[in-house]
């Protein structure tokens, strides 16, 4: 690792000020657990390091019943995970927060980080997409608030600006109706990156789907919707059978990556099964057997 200086802002605009000075000689550090790897590996070689620890702005976490969920970019992912308002009233945001990466990351990475940094196979993008979740960033110019398909933008890329910092991340309140489910999938239990990822957030009554939202990750370039899987499931009593085409659907739409991790045809199949599952799973179905 190469000689650098590191820098502490005290606010969001002196940070932003830095940002624009320094250019792509800086990076930003918030939990630091993926930027102290790739500057290790010798992937990045910064001159600059701009810490955000110490802004208070970009901390907590929140819940009101009309605007719904706030949470501060420098939330960790067991932050996020243990958090009893998450777990009250976003289930699938919390059990999935438990399972990003391992103990080291969940306990020294944030979701701004993690948001930011746009690894493809990762799992809060997938999640907070199916959630309807925005970002808000914010720089010495103002702030701006993007929704998740408009923030990510390709493979390790998004849409933030070089002088914005993330601040928070925002996910509407939860109607009375609503459900949601979050699988992944590992090839070994070794691996910590999915494979696979697959986020339903739904509205319901029994058995009937009157809204869905399906979102594919990890298997292809950014988390997508699957916005014909979603027709089909909307307005519909769910069975094995609606459940088996959705994920054939989802399958079939997708624009699955091919690479040293797995073949497109083989991401086709596990995104299929995985679809099929969640599906299942979030409507009380058994399929082939699996236990509930």
């Amino acid at each position: 690792m190469r000689d650098f200086d590191f820098l502490q802002p005290a606010t969001i605009d002196e940070a932003s000020r830095m940002l624009a000075e320094l250019g792509d000689d800086c990076r930003v550090m918030a939990g630091g657990s993926a930027l102290m790897l790739a500057m290790r590996q010798r992937m990045l070689t910064p001159t600059h390091i701009i810490s955000i620890a110490r802004l208070d702005a970009l901390r907590g976490i929140s819940f009101d019943a009309r605007d719904g969920l706030r949470i501060g970019a420098l939330s960790r992912h067991c932050d996020v995970a243990r958090s009893p308002l998450v777990q009250q009233h976003y289930p699938m945001l919390a059990a999935m927060a438990a399972q990003v990466a391992n103990p080291q990351v969940r306990h020294q990475g944030t979701i701004g980080g993690n948001l930011c940094y746009a690894d493809p196979a990762t799992d809060p993008p997938s999640c907070l997409m199916a959630l309807d979740a925005r970002v808000t960033l914010a720089s010495s110019r103002g702030e701006r608030v993007l929704g998740m398909e408009e923030f990510l933008v390709d493979y390790y890329v998004t849409a933030i600006e070089p002088d914005e910092v993330v601040v928070d991340i925002r996910v509407p309140a939860p109607s009375a109706d609503a459900a949601g489910r979050y699988t992944r999938f590992r090839r070994t239990s070794a691996e910590h990156r999915p494979l696979v990822n697959v986020a339903l957030s739904v509205r319901r009554s029994g058995a009937r789907c009157h809204e869905a939202r399906l979102v594919v990750g990890a298997s292809t370039p950014i988390p997508a919707r699957v916005a014909r899987a979603e027709a089909f499931l909307a307005g519909k009593a769910v069975t094995a059978d609606v459940a088996a085409e959705a994920a054939e659907i989802a399958s079939a739409d997708i624009l699955a990556v091919s690479d040293s991790r797995g073949s497109e045809d083989y991401r086709r199949d596990m995104v299929r099964v995985v679809a099929r599952r969640t599906i299942a799973r979030l409507f009380d179905l058994a399929i082939d057997g699996d236990k509930q």
